[in-house]
């Protein structure tokens, strides 16, 4: 069988390309790098939290992180409104959460418009006295 060299040249370019060709999708997960969190009551809560994303605009950037208890439900929610392209990674923070007292650990986890929950997630350990930090890492 014959090669159809033009075929083979152009395949051998676009691989060669790699990133050349952006999509969308290219960015990755959201990924929560960082997390400081401070015991404000009894049962109250402020989260910081570092998210780092390659955000493309306004069609691909991270748009949230949540704050999500040992049974999955979500105690509090951070609604990033536009993309942090030129700040990388960025912190936010998150006031009033409240949090029962039988509850020692949270998972915090970001989104993104494109690929939605998936990126690195953490797991932190809450402050026991009122007044302490907890960072991570």
């Amino acid at each position: 069988m014959k090669s159809k060299p033009m075929v083979n040249v152009v395949f051998a370019i676009v691989m060669l390309a790699g990133g050349a060709f952006y999509s969308p999708a290219q960015a990755g997960e959201a990924d929560v790098v960082g997390v400081s969190v401070t015991r404000d009551s009894q049962n109250t809560y402020r989260f910081s939290v570092t998210v780092a994303h390659d955000d493309s605009g306004w069609d691909h950037y991270a748009d949230a992180w949540q704050v999500i208890g040992r049974d999955g439900a979500i105690l509090g929610q951070r609604i990033l409104a536009h993309p942090h392209e030129n700040e990388q990674p960025f912190t936010r923070s998150l006031s009033g959460v409240e949090i029962p007292s039988n509850i020692e650990s949270v998972t915090i986890r970001a989104r993104d418009l494109v690929h939605g929950f998936g990126g690195a997630e953490m797991v932190v350990r809450l402050p026991g006295v009122v007044g302490d930090t907890v960072k991570q890492p």
